[in-house]
């Protein structure tokens, strides 16, 4: 059962379609590096889009880069953040946005967070955009301003409850607000853009009934939503730090262009706080994840692995927050070393012929602890507790049967693979260790093939490796090789 934010209630039971389960995830703007609070969303809904394909749902799982339209501060005001990147290092805006997005990637591969089903940039989907915007207006509303689209939030709260998702109500917001000084072309405070006029500076810019100009940050997760998950899907997600503005903007959008809210789920993500501050790039104190595991951050002692900083997120419920300290971390690394070595241990017990322990309570208590909002601290700690059952079958103190130890390694890989998403990091680099040998020597029996101008056996050992899947290159400095496709 997930917590919805929608009715922030844990009663609250909406039955999913195991054929087809829409999961929309709003994912990063790539205009810098990569940092610890971009782990923690990419992470737990990483674990929702594992765990669904786990209980077998079939997961339609799309995640947005938004490359166009978010403003400084989450504004309707100020410049472009990929702009602004694009003019300070003189690059192509979507130069940085590929740039970044790539780093995105590079860096979530390495905590072993899964792609999603689709990644749609919202700079591929101004049409759908300008058509929801059209649609808004057409419905009244929305209004035209000097070449902009704004959102009437005052009239929308007469049809439709504003503030729905985090509790807020207009005329609570409107009195603690100033009234605008004539100088803005919005008619009212909460008035949100759906399309800005772009100024001449402006370098992102797209041809449109009212203007050249760029979608609202807002817009564009509506219509990405609507275009691959239809007008009503099953769970929507973010960091809460979006739950309003921007997330309720977006429920307001699709209510005011097709009369009814299109997520049956919210489900929210906490903060990971340093020094009780938000972590993030708009307030300066962030840590890039390229330096959480080299290390090279004067708030860091030591580098972290990625499975590290995984099994750090994954230790604390993902609605709570979660404070980052050395300590912390420290003591990550020492539990997940401590999980992987119960699991070797596990791999060298020798069956018997009986079974002394309840193999099937592992799964159960996991079921339990996963269908409870997703509570991996409890699958964590449960782990735990099995891995001193582990080691009494290493010792020969419990016993177990043959198709018992299969069944239960099983579990545990499903477990701490497939729902958890953690693997042992060393062991991979061990492998990678001795790959990166054993082709070095075939490469050098190669090139001593190729002194002997013996070209047949040469080419066989490229071939052979080419339909191996790897990759033979040859230049000046010698012979190299890599994954093919």
């Amino acid at each position: 059962m997930l917590y919805n934010s929608l009715s922030r209630k844990t009663e609250e039971f909406i039955p999913l379609n195991p054929q087809h389960v829409g999961l929309y995830v709003c994912g990063p703007t790539v205009y810098g590096d990569p940092h610890l609070g971009h782990a923690r969303p990419a992470i737990t809904f990483d674990i929702l889009f594992r765990y669904l394909k786990h209980k077998g749902y079939q997961v339609r799982y799309v995640r947005n880069i938004t490359d166009v339209g978010h403003l400084e501060n989450d504004a309707d005001e100020g410049e472009d953040k990929i702009t602004k990147k694009a003019r300070l290092e003189q690059l192509e805006p979507m130069e940085v946005a590929q740039y970044y997005t790539n780093r995105y990637h590079d860096a979530m591969d390495s905590m072993n967070v899964l792609r999603p089903s689709i990644e749609p940039h919202a700079s591929g989907h101004i049409i759908e955009q300008i058509a929801m915007t059209q649609q808004i207006i057409d419905n009244g509303y929305a209004y035209i301003s000097n070449g902009s689209v704004y959102f009437d939030v005052e009239k929308y709260n007469k049809d439709f409850p504003y503030g729905i998702l985090s509790g807020r109500k207009l005329d609570d917001l409107m009195a603690n607000t100033r009234t605008l000084d004539g100088q803005s072309d919005k008619r009212g405070p909460f008035d949100f853009a759906l399309w800005k006029k772009a100024q001449k500076e402006h370098i992102m810019r797209w041809p449109s009934p009212w203007s050249d100009g760029f979608p609202g940050w807002h817009m564009e997760c509506s219509a990405m939503s609507a275009k691959y998950l239809g007008e009503q899907f099953d769970i929507h997600g973010g960091g809460m730090d979006l739950l309003f503005p921007h997330h309720e903007c977006e429920i307001a959008q699709r209510c005011a262009s097709s009369g009814h809210r299109a997520a049956k789920y919210w489900v929210h993500n906490n903060m990971i706080t340093i020094e009780g501050q938000k972590m993030g790039k708009s307030l300066g104190n962030f840590i890039t994840l390229e330096q959480m595991f080299s290390g090279n951050h004067p708030k860091l002692t030591q580098g972290y692995s990625p499975m590290t900083i995984r099994f750090f997120i994954l230790q604390a419920h993902y609605r709570s927050t979660l404070d980052f300290s050395n300590e912390a971390l420290q003591a990550s690394e020492k539990g997940f070393t401590r999980l992987m070595n119960g699991i070797a241990a596990l791999q060298r017990v020798k069956p018997t012929d009986k079974t002394t322990i309840d193999i099937s309570a592992l799964d159960k208590k996991v079921a339990e602890a996963m269908d409870n909002d997703l509570n991996t601290p409890v699958v964590i700690s449960t782990l735990f507790e099995w891995i001193k059952t582990f080691h009494l079958l290493e010792e020969g103190k419990e016993s177990i049967t043959a198709e018992d130890l299969t069944s239960l390694q099983k579990s545990v890989a499903v477990i701490v693979e497939n729902i958890l998403g953690l693997k042992n990091q060393k062991q991979n680099e061990s492998h990678k260790e001795l790959l990166d040998g054993v082709i070095g020597m075939i490469l050098t029996e190669r090139q001593h093939a190729k002194e002997r101008k013996d070209w047949a056996t040469s080419d066989a050992i490229r071939d052979r490796l080419k339909e191996l899947g790897i990759a033979v290159k040859d230049s000046r400095e010698g012979a190299t090789w890599e994954f093919s496709n």
